[in-house]
């Protein structure tokens, strides 16, 4: 751990409060005090007669809506930008910087209590040049301040507090702090008034230890070759992966926690690709068997929305049963595409049935009429339109008595007097005074309240009340569409419209990976708008660049901010995943095409020829004190761990082999991570394989609109094969694919009919046409 001056400031050190887990909410006490500075400012509440807020600061002119809710606070937020830099210079003022994002739950706690305060406000303007920032559209701010966080206290996470100096070097830093002193944690107010005085007594001191901080930092996130190294073998990579996951495994719930329990997609998808090398093995069977489990229980649990669909953030306990309440975008895209892949697999039509309600939540709540998703739906809401307050679930949970008055018909042809309540309540676990264990929800919003979970299998629920599996399934269908229809009545949390390139690529990849592999033309077509959309609205196709965001308007116009801001690399390689998946779910190589201009873009851009890897964000923005590498696959993957399996895709398609010694170079920097502790990288261990092996390229030639074409591309899009590429060789000799892979050439149809070869480094197996054969071929 690095240390940094002055971290007494916590008495229990200032790490990320786990859901329920902080202290009670106040009511942010705003005392009758009117601030005046350069702008009107700050606090959520608006004057009692005219309804107008009381202050509006600078964020009021930002599109971001979590900056948009801090605009009426009694803080002089900056957006992050020249001018809160140079003020700070010029009145020599230390800047706060606070950090979240809008469906952050804790967050919106901390505005509440500390930035709606107008004490806490007055001493904050006075002393500080206090900066807002959303992680979400600028990850690469997020990411400098939360590796000081995570180097020099004992954790991390949102809303993050950091205290710099005037050029912008972290010296102190938190996340949540409460508005004033308890017996676990030093009070904002304090904070603020402690940092004050060093700064005052001790201001060469600070930034003498601020140039020590930001050197130690150097030199900790520096991830590169020191010298020969060579990509790691890939057999000791995911062996040691596999018995990591293996060891961390929750036999019971599965997951690979006890609580909180987070959904980790990267796992899974690791634990199938395991599983596909080493079918005839005990140890892929149990990879298999720890994947399919965890997606069981997952989707049986409360995090997954058996109303309306769609997953919530995370579990706050081990059963998977109480949900963080948030609904994020990238959740449903990596979510959606691991149940296709597990109803790939196991055909079982459970995991079909969750990625459709995954996909028919995205397209009803989290889309834009332009085409692309938005971002993220709150925790939070108000449990009736008269309420003054927001709590967490509200708008998610249910009383027993709303259960029975909604569902209030008879069974019939049964002898006991039930009704569809009584069922549904059965199967889903409801119970009179509620189903939230109390210490899971230590400031009542819970209590007395119900979070669906499927308690009982299907077949014990039909024989409990002497029905059939059809019969069942009727009726409960039919109540939960009963109860999304009351539901939509509640007060709907907050929808974060912000859309955001790498985000849209996730999303982009499961419609498509589901459409593919359940048949559903109509997903296919749903990622292709979606595509458009990042084409038409985040793409400048003058300079080749993405850009990162864009803004649901007014009148459903999309609108950039007056300052774009430029794609990052997890951008880049999210959004050309995608496009490589919406060309093997389409076979239309315009998205190839694009996806092979950005990824030289984005060689150009990010690429370290020095140490080997990609850099997160550009060399151009002289207001990042810090270059890095991510070394972790998280709620999402890390770019690099992406950008491997991209550039041999890209090279399987285009033949240029720069791009596999490229793949090769990833590997080799982040080499001892991937041979020590592969658990943190398991996208990347993953793609070690593909490194390794080399991808397969499956070639079917033939016309798709025809019926034995559609057999063949069946064949391989409901056959489970990683390290893997489709091409469509449909005989046009002008187009992208035939310029770039002279092999294609000379490939045709047996017989006149469609005809699939199995290349290797662009040498291929005699031909098949039949798609017994082929996937004979694809499962050796």
């Amino acid at each position: 751990m690095i240390t940094a001056p002055f971290l007494w400031l916590c008495r229990t050190g200032c790490r990320r409060p786990l859901h329920r887990l902080g202290p009670k909410r106040t009511s942010g006490a705003c005392r009758s005090i009117f601030l005046q500075t350069a702008l009107a400012m700050a606090t959520g509440g608006k004057d009692s007669h005219s309804g107008i807020p009381r202050y509006t600061n600078r964020l009021i002119h930002e599109k971001s809506p979590y900056l948009l809710q801090h605009a009426h606070n009694p803080v002089n937020w900056y957006p992050w930008g020249q001018e809160a830099f140079d003020k700070a210079k010029r009145e020599d003022k230390l800047i706060f910087l606070s950090v979240g994002y809008s469906a952050c739950h804790w967050c919106h706690v901390m505005e509440q209590e500390s930035f709606q305060n107008v004490e806490i406000g007055q001493i904050l303007n006075e002393n500080f040049i206090c900066i807002k920032v959303d992680r979400e559209e600028r990850p690469d701010v997020d990411k400098v301040y939360m590796t000081f966080v995570q180097a020099t206290s004992s954790g991390g996470g949102w809303p993050m507090s950091v205290w710099l100096t005037p050029d912008l070097k972290p010296f102190v830093g938190g996340t949540y702090f409460p508005p004033e002193d308890n017996i676990y944690q030093v009070g904002f107010q304090t904070v603020l008034l402690r940092i004050l005085e060093q700064w005052k007594r001790n201001k060469s001191t600070l930034l003498e230890n601020s140039q020590k901080i930001i050197s130690a930092l150097l030199a900790r996130t520096d991830v590169g070759v020191r010298g020969g190294e060579v990509p790691p073998s890939s057999q000791e990579v995911m062996s040691k992966c596999f018995q990591q996951l293996l060891d961390s495994y929750d036999e019971e719930y599965g997951g690979f926690s006890e609580s909180p329990k987070f959904p980790t997609p990267v796992n899974l998808n690791f634990l199938f690709s395991y599983w596909a090398l080493h079918r005839s093995t005990s140890e892929g069977a149990r990879a298999l068997q720890m994947a399919l489990h965890t997606l069981k229980m997952m989707a049986y649990g409360g995090i997954n929305d058996h109303i309306a669909k769609g997953f919530h953030r995370y579990s706050t306990d081990q059963r998977w049963h109480v949900p963080h309440f948030e609904k994020m975008l990238y959740d449903q895209g990596q979510l959606a595409a691991a149940y296709a892949k597990a109803f790939q697999i196991s055909g079982e039509e459970l995991f079909a049935d969750v990625a459709t309600g995954i996909l028919l939540y995205v397209s009803r709540d989290l889309s834009d009429k332009s085409g692309g998703f938005y971002s993220a739906e709150d925790a939070d809401s108000y449990p009736t339109a008269q309420s003054k307050e927001k709590q967490e679930g509200a708008f998610y949970v249910w009383t027993a008595e709303e259960i029975r008055r909604l569902l209030p018909d008879p069974l019939e042809g049964i002898p006991e007097r039930k009704t569809t309540a009584d069922v549904f309540m059965h199967h889903y676990g409801v119970k009179e005074d509620g189903n939230v264990n109390p210490m899971k929800d230590p400031h009542n919003e819970l209590k007395g309240k119900n979070v669906p979970i499927v308690q009982y299998s299907m077949e014990l629920s039909a024989a409990r009340f002497g029905l059939d599996l059809e019969q069942l399934k009727a009726l409960l269908a039919q109540s939960r569409e009963t109860l999304y229809m009351a539901r939509r009545q509640r007060p709907r949390p907050h929808l974060d419209s912000k859309m955001l390139a790498s985000w849209n690529g996730l999303m982009i990849s499961g419609f498509a990976q589901s459409g593919a592999i359940l048949g559903k033309k109509e997903y296919v077509d749903r990622a292709a708008s979606a595509a458009n959309f990042l084409h038409s609205h985040m793409y400048n196709t003058s300079s080749g660049k993405l850009l990162r965001s864009c803004y649901r308007g007014k009148d459903n116009s999309v609108e950039q901010s007056s300052v774009p801001i430029h794609g990052f690399l997890e951008d880049y390689v999210f959004v050309i995943q995608a496009l490589f998946d919406l060309y093997e779910a389409s076979l239309d190589p315009r998205w190839l095409e694009w996806a092979v201009q950005l990824q030289h873009k984005q060689d150009e851009l990010f690429w370290d020829p020095e140490g080997f890897a990609y850099f997160s964000t550009e060399a151009s923005d002289p207001s990042l004190l810090l270059r890095i590498k991510d070394d972790q696959d998280g709620a999402e993957p890390s770019p690099n761990s992406i950008a491997v399996t991209n550039l041999l895709r890209a090279a399987s398609y285009t033949g240029h082999k720069e791009w596999v010694k490229k793949a090769g170079q990833v590997l080799a920097a982040f080499s001892e991570r991937l041979l020590k502790i592969p658990v943190v990288l398991p996208e990347m261990a993953r793609a070690t394989a593909a490194a390794h092996l080399t991808l397969t390229q499956i070639v079917i030639c033939g016309d798709p609109s025809r019926d034995d074409t559609r057999d063949l591309l069946h064949c391989v899009y409901t056959t489970f094969t990683p390290n893997r590429v489709l091409i469509l060789a449909d005989g046009d000799s002008t187009g992208f694919l035939y310029r770039h892979l002279p092999f294609l050439s000379p490939l045709e149809k047996k017989d006149g009919k469609a005809t699939a070869y199995i290349c290797e480094n662009f040498t291929c197996s005699l031909p098949v046409t039949s798609s017994q054969e082929l996937r004979h071929l694809l499962l050796p």
